[in-house]
């Protein structure tokens, strides 16, 4: 297979300057407010982005290097699955929250339930849309029973190197 690489189209930026202790889902970000800084570049294309009231963000976990097929994810002691969980040490160190969108002025979007470290790259934006996003009668797997815990989870040193 080819490589393949990505430029940046900007910077987001929250209150979390260090992983530990950082919530690990925007559910245990409930009213945690930053922003994104888009490149001047690719300010045509946020026109029409602050009619939605919220945006999925796909990014680069920076911080993040390695990975292993197996691991203890946050709210789990059980070794599990990479793929079946949302752990930010991967092949492809890709993240993905869906944000509140507060505005959108000029080239800066302010965004709330942020759970991301400051000063992660910014792969993309997409307009949430729950006709195309939201699924019915899904099956979460083995965080069915913790999914009441996402709200008080918090990362620890576990996926650090």
């Amino acid at each position: 297979m080819q490589p393949v690489t990505y430029d940046p189209i900007g910077v987001i930026h929250s209150a979390y300057t260090q992983l530990e202790g950082m919530p690990i889902q925007p559910a245990g970000a409930a009213g945690v407010q930053g922003w994104i800084e888009v490149d001047p570049r690719y300010e045509e294309g946020l026109r029409d982005l602050d009619g939605f009231s919220h945006v999925i963000l796909l990014y680069h976990f920076h911080q993040s290097s390695g990975y292993q097929l197996t691991v203890k994810p946050f709210m789990d002691k059980t070794p599990r699955g990479l793929f079946s969980t949302r752990a930010p040490r991967r092949p492809n160190p890709i993240g993905l929250s869906i944000v509140r969108l507060l505005g959108v002025k000029g080239c800066r979007l302010e965004i709330e339930n942020v759970d991301i470290l400051d000063g992660t790259p910014l792969l993309d934006i997409k307009p949430y849309a729950p006709v195309f996003d939201r699924v019915d009668g899904v099956r979460s797997g083995w965080l069915t029973p913790l999914q009441d815990d996402v709200q008080d989870t918090r990362s620890d040193d576990r996926f650090i190197e």
